[in-house]
C-alpha cells in the first residue's frame, strides 16, 4: 500500500519465509498452545471438584487459570493457522479483537494477582481475622472488579485506537496486533491521546507495584516472626506460588515494554514477544502443580475418577 492509503488489513511478521520452518513453526507452538491449555484446566478443574479447595486463595487461582486460557488463546491461535496455510494478512476489525481480548485478559490478570496478594497477607498477617475479612462475598466482589476494571481498560485502548482511520504502512513487525506497532500507523491525535493513556497507566501500575512492594515486605516480616521452622515453611509455601507468579507477570511486562525501546530486530522483538506471551500461561498451572500439594492431589483425585481402571493399572505395575 502506498504511503497515504487507508489501511483495511494488517500484515503481520513470520518467522521464516520458507515453507517447512511454517509447518514446523506451527507443530511447536500447537503443542505449547495444546500444554498450557491442559495445564489450566486442569487446574480450574481440580479446583472446581474438589471441596477442600473452596477457599479464596483457591477461587483466585481458577480465575487465573481462566485468564492465562483467554491470554494465549488471544494470539497463539491465529498465529498457528496463518503459518500453516502460509497467510499473513489480519483484517482490522480481527485486530481491534486481538488487541481488545489481549489487554483485557492481561490487565484483569494483574488487577487479580493484587487481590491474590493481599489474600495472601490477610492470611498470614492477620490469621485470626481472615474468615472476617475474606468473606465469599467479598472475593466475589474482587474477582468481579479485576474483570471489570480489564474490561473498561481495554475499552478505552481499543476505543481510542480504532477511533479514526490508519493510513501508512500496514506491516506490523509482530506476531499479533499490540499498541506499539498499532501506534505507529495510526492518526496524530490518537497518537497523543494514547500517549495520555500510557502515563495514567503506568501511574496506577506504579501505585499497585508500590501496593505489592509493601504487602510482601510485611508478609515475610511476619514470617521471621514465627517461631517454628515448620511453620515459616507453611506460611512461605502459601505465598511463593503467587509471588512466583507475580515475578514472571512483571517481568513479562518490563521485557514488553523495554524492547519497544530498544534497537533490535524485527525477528528479535518476535521471538520475544512470544516468550511473553506464552511462557506465563504455560508455566504458571506447572508452578502451583510443583508447589501445592493440595493442587497436586486434587489432579490425582479427579484424574482416578475419570480414568479408574487405567489408574489401578499403573498403580498394580
Amino acid at each position: 500500500m502506498g504511503n497515504l492509503s487507508i489501511i483495511t488489513e494488517f500484515l503481520l511478521m513470520e518467522f521464516s519465509s520458507t515453507r517447512e520452518l511454517q509447518v514446523l513453526h506451527a507443530a511447536l507452538f500447537l503443542l505449547i498452545y495444546l500444554a498450557a491449555l491442559l495445564g489450566n484446566l486442569l487446574t480450574c478443574a481440580a479446583i472446581i471438584t474438589d471441596p477442600h479447595l473452596h477457599c479464596p486463595m483457591y477461587f483466585f487461582l481458577s480465575n487465573l487459570s481462566l485468564l492465562d486460557i483467554g491470554t494465549i488463546s488471544v494470539t497463539l491461535p491465529k498465529f498457528i493457522v496463518n503459518s500453516l496455510c502460509g497467510v499473513q494478512s489480519l483484517s482490522l476489525l480481527g485486530c481491534a479483537a486481538q488487541m481488545f481480548f489481549f489487554l483485557f485478559f492481561a490487565a484483569t490478570e494483574f488487577a487479580l494477582l493484587v487481590a491474590m496478594s493481599y489474600d495472601r497477607f490477610v492470611a498470614i498477617c492477620q490469621p485470626l481475622h481472615y474468615g472476617i475479612i475474606m468473606t465469599p462475598a467479598r472475593c466475589l466482589w474482587a474477582a468481579a472488579g479485576s474483570w471489570l476494571s480489564g474490561l473498561l481498560y481495554s475499552a478505552v485502548h481499543t476505543g481510542n485506537m480504532f477511533r479514526l482511520p490508519f493510513s501508512g504502512s500496514n506491516v506490523i513487525h509482530q506476531f499479533f496486533c499490540d499498541i506499539p506497532h498499532v501506534l505507529k500507523v495510526s492518526a496524530s491525535d490518537v497518537f497523543n491521546t494514547e500517549f495520555i493513556l500510557i502515563v495514567v497507566s503506568l501511574c496506577c501500575l506504579s501505585c499497585c507495584v508500590a501496593f505489592l512492594i509493601a504487602s510482601y515486605a510485611r508478609i515475610f516480616s511476619s514470617v521471621l516472626k514465627i517461631p517454628s521452622v515448620e511453620g515459616r515453611y507453611k506460611a512461605i509455601s502459601t505465598c511463593s506460588p503467587q509471588l512466583i507468579i507475580l515475578m514472571l507477570f512483571l517481568i513479562s511486562i518490563m521485557i514488553a515494554v523495554l524492547k519497544e525501546t530498544s534497537d533490535t530486530s524485527p525477528v528479535q522483538n518476535l521471538l520475544v514477544a512470544m516468550a511473553y506471551t506464552t511462557i506465563p500461561p504455560l508455566l504458571n498451572p506447572l508452578i502451583y502443580s510443583l508447589r501445592n500439594q493440595k493442587v497436586t492431589a486434587a489432579m490425582g483425585k479427579m484424574i482416578k475418577r475419570i480414568f479408574p481402571h487405567t489408574s489401578l493399572k499403573i498403580l498394580k505395575s
